[in-house]
């Protein structure tokens, strides 16, 4: 047993077997910003790479958007040559235009670094937390409230993984200070121009003071227990998105044996794959209404000039002119 074990060493250990993250003899690429929860990841899996025979290797990816941006670069080259670890720099010709774009670019050039390697990163309960909060107060419901699963698939070939969804920030950050890993701070993430960012530093705070300790523990449960319900449902949508589907369209009289929660499942599933939008509240709503109404009933336009409408036992959509 190494000197530097500790009851988080083991801990990531378990969750890593029990779910079965990552595997024995494993190429693993964990993507390092220089914050906390990266480093703390790295840390982990240099430590724990004995154990499991992994050939590890550290990405970094500059987005060009801070004065420091370079400087930080070079302080991860540093750390993987300190860990003794292939390093990896992808730096981007322009600065993103926001921080969506920024995602989209950091995933396609780790993808590109990885080849077949599972791509880590440091994602933690508090981002979890962060994450629900963001998307319940946009009014979403609950496949938004249950995003960053353990594993993500980026290809047939490329698996996301992150096995830090049960420590908090604090942790990641107890855990630096005890291994004296030096936290390369983001300007950016005190910018409370960014709604994540003023729900880190000042709703979350606020919540755990005046509420529960415990916040982001808990709300990152919930969103453990929506994953397997949000899966059981989707599993159920589809079987019966199956039975009613044809070419005339989506067959009422089996849906009006489902329940609401399933009817809009599917209505929701017929106008991703027949227009290829994800539609909102409203308009799965106005689908749904439809498996009761009269025949010949119609919507609005749902988008463009594509209309829903019902034909005797079928719900159909059609164009207006």
């Amino acid at each position: 047993m190494t000197q530097s074990w500790t009851p988080l060493h083991a801990q990531i250990h378990r969750t890593i077997r029990q779910r079965y993250l990552l595997h024995k003899n494993q190429s693993i690429v964990i993507a390092v910003s220089g914050g906390q929860d990266s480093l703390c990841l790295a840390q982990l899996l240099v430590d724990l790479r004995s154990r499991w025979n992994w050939q590890l290797a550290i990405a970094h990816c500059d987005h060009r958007w801070r004065s420091d941006s370079q400087a930080n670069a070079e302080y991860v080259a540093t750390l993987a040559q300190q860990w003794n670890l292939p390093f990896y720099l992808k730096t981007a010709d322009s600065a993103p235009s926001s921080e969506a774009a920024a995602r989209e670019w950091r995933y396609a050039q780790l993808q590109s670094i990885a080849g077949k390697s599972a791509i880590v990163t440091g994602h933690t309960a508090s981002d979890r937390a962060e994450t629900l909060l963001f998307n319940l107060i946009r009014g979403s419901g609950a496949d938004g409230l249950q995003s960053l699963h353990w594993t993500r698939s980026l290809s047939s070939t490329q698996t996301l993984v992150r096995p830090l969804l049960e420590l908090t920030r604090s942790q990641t950050g107890d855990f630096c200070r005890d291994r004296h890993l030096q936290i390369w701070e983001d300007s950016t993430n005190s910018d409370l121009t960014y709604a994540r960012n003023r729900i880190r530093q000042e709703l979350i705070p606020y919540l755990k003071t005046y509420f529960n300790p415990q916040t982001e523990q808990h709300l990152a449960q919930t969103i453990e227990l929506l994953s397997a319900e949000v899966e059981y449902l989707e599993n159920a949508a589809h079987e019966i998105y199956e039975q009613a589907i044809s070419p005339d369209g989506l067959n009422r009289q089996v849906l009006r044996q489902a329940p609401i929660a399933l009817q809009r499942r599917v209505m929701r599933k017929f106008l991703v794959r027949s227009l290829n939008f994800n539609p909102n509240f409203e308009q799965v709503e106005k689908l749904v209404a439809l498996i009761a109404a009269p025949n010949r009933s119609r919507t609005d336009p749902l988008i463009k000039t594509t209309i829903a409408q019902v034909r005797g036992n079928f719900i159909c959509l059609s164009q207006i002119s």
